[in-house]
């Protein structure tokens, strides 16, 4: 039986990929300008005080959550690239919103519904990721992504400044204005990408009836839930750099906030400026997507231990400058080469009739680590400031083991770009992924 000349061969630029991306670096753009001053921005915008600002985004914050299972289901039904706009859509009406609601309810009711589109959008995102590319064009485009993010949400951060420079505190008005409009012009250019079209999502348009298993699918699903846990590992050192390393500074190295400054400024450059031409060294190379991930791991811990090494030297003054700008450096290539294979890994094992569901387990891992990183960095801390990144350290070597052991239990369509039967003497079909599952 000949090969289906519908699909595209492994590294093809997706249909639509011009777009997808400017839609991201718009949104980006959007998300840089109110993230950094997140709890300024709603105080100026709807006029309530810090403190009830503060509760209100917590609260929403966790509430959106529990929404993820739900966006997985939704992706499933109606695949992610219809729900994907739908998102930004939500976005755009709350930021066009947030000035009118100058009243408690008000603000935590557009709070809330704009908090559930952000939480689900790295589901949806993820799953139109699967949607739109095959092979190594999901590691490609997972580093242009998180490329054009850093640059977006850096400029963003320029351009409200420069929105305060002139307006003062009436910019922040202008600035959720904005946001909406940079939401709604970033979703009608994300929704021109073009799925895939081969033999098994064609099956899978052509059948009727939902998909064959649900969130049951998922807990059976054991090489999955360790990658699951794999994640969340690198997951809290993926929270270093926002969390842990201005208090790390400021107490323990008894360093200035211009050194946080810095660090934040060199991170941002090298994931806009170095991240596709690393991740496509990466990609060139061949390596399997665990290895690469596992490797992303240990420069994590490399990092890390640095970290640990400043903090019982402390040398004060330039040194000081050097190695942590020289630490931030290993911490954000080992960023640079995880995430790309990470993320295609994860979109990759996840079976396609519930690829929503996993990616939505997958993402848990993330938020989870998120939600639980300042309160234990902050007790860590108190202890001894170099204890969290012996924590941080163990966390990532454990990251890297998991990687490789799973490897094999894995599928071959997610271990590899391009599969070695791709390149090699012709071999009998693979088992369907689907088929392996259900039977697990």
């Amino acid at each position: 039986m000949g090969e289906d000349k519908t699909r595209r061969p492994a590294g093809e630029r997706v249909r639509g990929e011009r777009s997808l991306l400017l839609g991201v670096g718009i949104s980006a753009i959007g998300i840089g300008m109110y993230v950094p001053f997140s709890l300024v921005f709603f105080h100026h915008v709807t006029g309530l005080s810090f403190a009830v600002v503060g509760v209100v985004l917590t609260v929403t914050g966790l509430a959106g959550l529990a929404v993820m299972p739900l966006a997985g289901s939704a992706v499933d039904r109606f695949g992610a690239r219809k729900v994907n706009p739908l998102l930004y859509a939500i976005r755009a009406l709350g930021f066009a919103l947030y000035p009118l609601a100058d009243t408690l309810p008000a603000f935590a009711a557009v709070a809330l519904v704009t908090a559930l589109a952000d939480r689900s959008f790295p589901v949806v995102q993820q799953s139109l990721i699967g949607e739109v590319a095959r092979g190594s064009s999901r590691d490609r485009l997972q580093a242009s992504i998180r490329a054009l993010q850093n640059a977006g949400m850096g400029a963003g951060a320029l351009i409200v400044s420069g929105v305060l420079a002139v307006w003062g505190t009436a910019g922040f008005t202008h600035t959720a204005w904005g946001n909406a409009v940079a939401f709604a012009l970033a979703g009608m250019l994300v929704a021109r990408v073009k799925p895939v079209r081969d033999a098994s999502t064609s099956a899978a348009a052509g059948s009727a009836g939902p998909p064959p298993a649900g969130y049951r699918m998922v807990l059976a699903d054991r090489p999955f839930l360790g990658l699951t846990a794999a994640n969340f590992l690198t997951a809290l050192g993926y929270s270093a750099l926002s969390v842990l390393f201005p208090l790390y500074i400021a107490t323990w190295l008894n360093g200035p906030d211009s050194l946080t400054g810095a660090a934040f400024t060199v991170n941002t450059a090298l994931c806009a400026g170095a991240g596709v031409l690393i991740a496509s060294r990466v990609r060139r190379s061949g390596a399997r997507r665990t290895r690469s991930a596992a490797l992303g791991a240990l420069l994590f811990a490399a990092a890390f231990v640095g970290q640990i090494v400043l903090g019982t030297v402390r040398p004060g003054g330039t040194a000081t400058l050097i190695a942590l700008l020289v630490i931030v450096v290993v911490y954000t290539v080992g960023e640079l080469v995880h995430s790309p294979s990470g993320g295609a890994l994860s979109v990759s094992a996840a079976p396609e009739a519930v690829r929503g569901r996993y990616l939505a387990t997958y993402q848990l891992s993330y938020s989870l680590a998120s939600a639980l990183a300042p309160s234990l960095f902050t007790a860590l801390l108190s202890v001894d400031g170099r204890l969290p990144w012996a924590v941080l350290t163990v966390a990532a070597l454990g990251a890297a083991l998991a990687l490789t052991r799973l490897e094999r239990r894995l599928p071959a369509e997610a271990v590899y770009a391009v599969p070695p039967a791709a390149t090699a003497t012709p071999t009998p079909a693979p088992i369907p992924r689907e088929s392996v599952a259900g039977a697990a």
